[in-house]
């Protein structure tokens, strides 16, 4: 049996060649929201940390204000957190991606039914 075919909208915004905001982003923003880690979100995502901070890194400097807060380590270990501008650009993102979606549903359903 074969899965039913589903539509993902992926949302990205670029300067230049770089995407400054794409699921990839949004997607560690959300692990490191339920984690509080830097490295605990890489691993729940499945990357190194060494790319998770360089997502988080080029994300912040794309912004006007940073969406990750992170806290020197210590000995009881460092962490991480959504500032207010990280937590708006989430509810902003996935707002969109809502929107789009219900907007687009008639046309998204015709052509899924093309599909085998």
């Amino acid at each position: 049996m074969s899965a039913k075919p589903q539509l993902r909208l992926r949302m990205r915004v670029t300067v230049d060649d770089t995407i400054a905001i794409g699921p990839g982003k949004i997607a560690l923003l959300e692990a490191l929201d339920e984690t509080r880690s830097i490295t605990a979100a890489a691993k729940a995502l499945g990357m190194s940390y060494r790319r998770a901070w360089a997502l988080i890194d080029e994300l912040n400097r794309s912004l006007k204000e940073p969406a990750v807060i992170s806290a020197a380590g210590g000995s009881q270990g460092g962490g991480s957190e959504l500032s207010p501008s990280g937590r708006q650009l989430l509810d902003l993102y996935r707002g969109i991606e809502a929107q789009a979606q219900a907007a687009c549903k008639p046309d998204i359903q015709r052509l899924l039914k093309l599909l085998a």
